[in-house]
């Protein structure tokens, strides 16, 4: 009986794995565990079992949870590249000297996560359930970045948007709202071009 040819690469799995174990440890060192809770990082980990188990699922539910995001952080580092002005709070520490370009450098896994994880939809196909899970994972996410990270990082933007401090809303108040607006504004919008990409 013959076993089905695989998805993804066996090279593609090594090298993208190598690429998060090195993150993972620089990271670790630079920036501490809190920012291991951005949905971003997230991604880029949860991107691995994805990629090796060829796991539709997983693949779709960190498409969701990226792909708007980080057309968001390439359109500002893209600005600050240009112009010498990042835009939107969330590119600023790319242009700081206050991390090592090493460390910085690692960060450009923003301009290739989204196309390698629509690819991998795209070879895997989409799973429509991966709205709901996406959501129920940020409902845990976001709380517990509220809880455990520093104030300062604003990791997830629970503090407010683009790396400023909200003062509209009691902090408890806007943490819901955010916890309706990434499923709303984020999350659908991306699931149904998905769904109709690659349903």
């Amino acid at each position: 009986m013959e076993t089905a040819a695989p998805l993804i690469p066996l090279w593609l799995k090594i090298t993208y794995t190598v690429f998060v174990v090195l993150t993972v440890l620089v990271y670790s060192r630079w920036w501490g565990a809190g920012n291991f809770l951005w949905f971003s990082d997230i991604a880029l980990i949860l991107a691995v079992p994805a990629l090796w188990l060829e796991n539709a699922l997983l693949a779709s539910m960190m498409v969701l949870a990226t792909l708007l995001p980080d057309a968001v952080w390439i359109g500002g580092f893209c600005a600050g590249v240009l112009t010498g002005k990042p835009i939107w709070g969330l590119t600023d520490y790319m242009f700081s000297d206050g991390k090592p370009r090493y460390v910085r450098a690692l960060s450009l896994f923003h301009l290739f996560l989204p196309v390698l994880l629509v690819w991998t939809v795209w070879r895997l196909g989409y799973d429509g359930d991966a709205l709901a899970a996406q959501t129920l994972l940020a409902w845990v996410v976001l709380p517990l970045t509220y809880l455990v990270t520093n104030p300062k990082d604003n990791v997830n933007w629970v503090r407010g948007m683009f790396g400023a401090v909200q003062q509209r809303f009691p902090p408890l108040w806007y943490l819901a709202l955010l916890m309706l607006g990434f499923p709303l504004l984020i999350y659908v919008p991306t699931h149904l071009a998905l769904s109709a990409l690659f349903g």
